[in-house]
């Protein structure tokens, strides 16, 4: 029988983080949807030093104390990427960006050309 190669990632996760978080339970039982993005709301430590991870599913809902084991993070880079080496010069920059990217440099366009506004009293 082949042997196994574990290949854990020890990671300490941090409150909104955003993680990839494939439940076990369904995973093994051969379910669909079982893997899911998360943003990381709570971390439980106990005293035996072990944390657990309370986690809201982007698409609604809550997963509560979730080992680190079955989470992996989603780093912002990875999610910016596309802002941050799109060819801004070129005239098809916008075709190999996302929408959500477009939305923000509209977004900051618009704010960066104004005069900046005071607080109300």
């Amino acid at each position: 029988m082949p042997s196994s190669t574990s290949t854990a990632i020890a990671t300490a996760f941090r409150v909104d983080d955003f993680v990839l978080y494939r439940d076990p339970e369904q995973f093994w039982r051969g379910e669909p949807g079982h893997t899911f993005v998360c943003r990381v709301s709570t971390v439980v430590r106990f005293t035996s030093g072990e944390s657990r991870y309370n986690l809201l599913p982007l698409a609604g809902g809550v997963v509560r104390e979730v080992q680190g084991d079955y989470m992996r993070l989603l780093p912002p880079v990875d999610a910016m990427r596309d802002i941050d080496t799109a060819p801004l010069n070129a005239a098809d920059a916008a075709d190999g960006m996302t929408a959500a990217a477009m939305a923000w440099l509209a977004q900051q366009a618009a704010t960066a050309n104004r005069r900046p506004e005071l607080p109300p009293h």
